[in-house]
């Protein structure tokens, strides 16, 4: 990818205010640098790093692990003074060193252990070095305060303590001598100053003769004079000469400091433009948190959907005003390549145009943009603009000239590659000859596949518009009403002018306005007109069907909550009928065991109700044999697409071989159920006979009576006995009644009193 975005368009999109806004929450002077000198990148992967790398650090305002502080100091001049042969650096220059190591050290580990959290940073930090060799080093010569430490050489701690053994003797000396004329009364009330970091008598001028000591000066009255004493003279001179030891010991144990470290000037150089440059991206991502900027999707296809994107410049001003800024959606695809926009002026059409250009050339400048976050974009390589007067004094240009000229520029650099951006096309020369010209420029543009955005006034320009495929109008909303622009974008229908209408507003008067309407042409007053009402008769349609929208979506919404409700039916009524299922299957063979056990009771043939058993037992499992061997046919014939075929002999052989083996798993099975059976069919055989016992006794001695729930012994119909004649009863079993000896019957519940 090789972008060829020229500075004119950047100045044309005002994206240097940007820049200066962004400048603003840099931290350090070679960030502000770095930010002076973004511009649009050429190469796919460093752009797509620099966005990934800025909203990784705009995501860390809202998490736990916030990235920690890069502030810095610059090292410039320390790491060209590393360059130079036996220079030094001072101690303060060398705590600057240690502090930004020590950074950048944090700064490494941090995104190591966070590189889930932010992969781009961690991956553009992963080259540089770790050290804390140097940081380390540096400390253990430098003070915090950016002196040598005694430590730092044997030599110069023994300097040292006869510095301070000396400042001891002398600042005895010199009290000594204090207190000495003090007592004569030849010092004045102040009674001593410093001179030249020296401490002197303050002795008053007639007495200057009575005092032994060197004359170091006086005030400016000459009342007093000030004397070091002679006593401290010597120690004095002594001081001076140690110190003079002290600092060529220091001057070489710095230049051995910056020896050790003169290696490093690279990773110098390295740490400090990884700070400046993490400190370019913060401000970067400081700048999107304040306009609520956000990454769009960068896709392949040529493409650029802006869904309510803002102008951040216009956002920030209307913000710090109090004023609404309205946000415009627009699309550019293969099926929608160019744009004509028209409209009333003041109405939004070039704020529109240039809120594209700066979003574009923002995103493709690594700069995150103010749209919503499900907008998408991709890359352009040239970005062409003509916005504005232009009118040149210095090279005798005039408007119309100035664009012919661009136009000859756009005509030579476009391509399908470029998104081209043109305010008032066309305009600058005769309405008919200008707008002809202007017809086969954007012909010329539509067959060299660019894609652009235009705005203009020229009604042959938005018939053409509507002429070419992949060609669209848009107008900008006006209020006819209030005579007010709405600033919002329509795309579909070219838009009038409303040009006596704003006239109107401006308070120019109606005669003047009737005036100038006869003079224009009746049919293009028509034209005006008509689009007018077409654009209203649009607004109107829009707004319907923005309702019906609505309520679809309420009604889609309701539609699919009915429908898991009935789901939720549907689900329960078919676990309703399967648990019915399986209880009517378990009362049936409820039913049948109870019968043979009734049988049992009453024959005592354990034989026969074995043989009972078993053949039932049979007959339920070829019952669900055959369900399962016609399942298998259908699967198999499904398999095989051979619904109607006969099998083959290899296939029925296969079958009754898995049919043979069914069987010996089923009498398998019938053993171990008749080996669990028949100890509980003697316990039910022993726990029935006692009740039995107990029932005749009971039933031997009762008396039936009327609405008793009776049954046959040999049946299982209950009813209640209606009637009692003798000893026939009769018994009402719901939808029919029978009589019945009162010996064949069973009590089975007794009637209520």
């Amino acid at each position: 990818m090789t972008q060829k975005i020229t500075d004119k368009t950047l100045i044309d999109l005002e994206f240097s205010t940007v820049l200066e806004t962004i400048e603003e929450y840099c931290i350090s002077n070679l960030g502000r640098a770095k930010v002076q000198k973004i511009r649009p990148i050429n190469r796919s992967l460093v752009l797509k790093s620099e966005l990934n790398q800025v909203n990784e650090y705009l995501s860390s305002f809202e998490n736990e692990n916030r990235i920690p502080s890069h502030y810095f100091e610059e090292i410039t001049n320390e790491i060209s003074l590393l360059g130079i042969e036996d220079s030094f650096l001072e101690g303060p220059a060398f705590i600057k060193i240690a502090s930004m190591s020590e950074n950048v050290n944090d700064l490494l580990l941090f995104f190591k252990k966070f590189k889930d959290y932010y992969p781009t940073l961690f991956a553009q930090s992963e080259d540089i070095e770790f050290n804390k060799l140097l940081s380390s080093q540096i400390k253990s010569f430098i003070s915090p305060f950016g002196e040598l430490v005694d430590k730092a050489s044997p030599t110069l701690a023994n300097i040292r303590k006869q510095i301070n053994k000396i400042r001891g003797q002398l600042g005895g000396s010199f009290n000594k001598a204090l207190s000495h004329y003090a007592s004569q009364g030849f010092l004045d009330d102040i009674r001593e100053s410093v001179v030249d970091n020296q401490r002197v008598l303050a002795v008053q001028a007639m007495y200057r003769k009575k005092v032994n000591g060197a004359i170091m000066g006086n005030s400016k009255t000459g009342s007093i004079v000030y004397i070091a004493p002679e006593a401290t003279l010597h120690l004095s001179r002594e001081l001076q000469n140690i110190k003079y030891e002290e600092q060529e010991e220091i001057v070489k144990i710095l230049k051995d400091l910056t020896n050790m470290i003169r290696p490093y000037s690279a990773l110098l150089q390295k740490y400090q433009d990884h700070l400046s440059h993490l400190d370019s991206i913060g401000a970067r991502a400081k700048y999107a948190e304040k306009i609520n900027a956000c990454l769009p999707k960068i896709v392949r296809d040529k493409k650029i959907y802006f869904k309510n994107a803002y102008h951040p410049i216009l956002w920030l001003e209307n913000s710090h005003k109090g004023l609404n800024t309205v946000p415009q959606t627009l699309e550019l695809n293969k099926n929608q390549q160019i744009i004509v926009i028209s409209g009333p002026n003041a109405g939004g059409k070039s704020i529109t145009l240039k809120t594209i250009g700066l979003l574009q050339v923002m995103v493709q400048s690594g700069v995150l943009i103010p749209v919503h976050e499900k907008s998408e974009v991709s890359i352009f390589d040239k970005i062409l603009t003509d916005i504005g007067d232009n009118q040149s004094i210095e090279n005798q240009l005039s408007t119309y000239s100035y664009r012919l000229k661009n136009m000859r520029n756009f005509l030579k650099r476009c391509n399908d590659n470029t998104l081209f951006l043109i305010d008032e096309f066309g305009t600058g020369s005769d309405p008919e000859l200008g707008g002809a010209l202007a017809e086969v420029f954007l012909e010329e543009f539509y067959e060299k596949g660019a894609y652009g955005i235009i705005t203009t006034h020229y009604s042959n320009l938005k018939v053409l518009a509507s002429e070419l495929e992949f060609v669209t109008n848009a107008n900008m909303q006006f209020d006819q009403r209030s005579l007010e622009p709405l600033f919002k974008l329509h795309t579909g229908q070219a838009g009038s002018s409303f040009t006596f209408e704003v006239a109107q507003k401006n308070g120019i008067p109606f005669s003047l306005i009737n005036r100038a309407k006869k003079k224009v042409e009746r049919e293009k007053i028509r034209l005006d007109k008509t689009i007018a009402k077409l654009q209203k008769e649009r607004n109107e349609l829009q707004r319907r069907a923005n309702n019906l929208s609505n309520e679809q979506k309420s009604a889609k919404a309701n539609s699919e909550k009915l429908n898991k409700q009935q789901q939720k039916i549907q689900d329960k009524i078919e676990s309703f009928q399967e648990l019915y299922d399986n209880n009517q299957k378990m009362l049936s063979y409820g039913r049948k065991i109870n019968e043979l056990l009734n049988k049992f009771f009453q024959t005592k043939n354990k034989k026969e109700l074995r043989e009972e058993f078993m053949k039932w037992s049979l007959i339920e499992q070829t019952k669900r044999e055959l369900s399962k061997n016609e399942k298998i046919k259908e699967e198999f014939n499904k398999k095989n697409d051979q619904k109607e075929k006969p099998l083959s002999k290899r296939e029925r052989t296969k079958i009754n071989k898995e049919l043979k083996q069914r069987e010996q798993i089923k009498e398998a099975e019938l053993k171990k159920i008749e080996r669990e059976i028949l100890p509980e069919v003697k316990k039910i055989r022993v726990k029935k006979e006692k009740v039995e016992r107990e029932k005749a006794i009971f039933i031997k001695d009762y008396q039936f009576q009327i609405n008793d729930m009776v049954r046959l012994k040999e049946g299982n119909a209950k009813g209640t006995i209606e009637k009692l004649e003798k000893n026939i009863a009769t018994i009402n079993y719901g939808i029919f009644t029978a009589k019945t000896d009162i010996d064949q019957l069973e009590l089975v519940k007794k009637a209520k009193k």
